[in-house]
């Protein structure tokens, strides 16, 4: 996916930037989706039936040995301020 705008994408799941072609999940044809990331959504659907909180759960326990965060809880706030701006979460 080209980026023309030159700003960052992130996934509109779980909220990882998609920097790289092989960042982006795949539509039913196998192209490239412009929303999505390849672990939230392969093949035209959502890789996982989740909520958003338990989306939230599980971004934590996979980023918490990366030093992206040093405080769980505040890192969790912020998450729960910004995934209902994703498309998968807003209502």
């Amino acid at each position: 996916m080209e980026n023309k705008e030159n700003k960052m994408i992130f996934c509109q799941s779980c909220g990882m930037p998609l920097e790289k072609e092989e960042d982006f999940g795949t539509n039913v044809d196998g192209s490239p989706n412009g929303d999505y990331c390849a672990y939230c959504y392969r093949g035209g659907a959502f890789l996982a039936d989740c909520t958003m909180e338990e989306m939230i759960d599980f971004c934590l326990e996979a980023t918490k040995d990366t030093g992206l965060y040093t405080d769980r809880e505040e890192a969790r706030c912020q998450m729960m301020d910004w995934f209902p701006t994703l498309k998968r979460w807003s209502k």
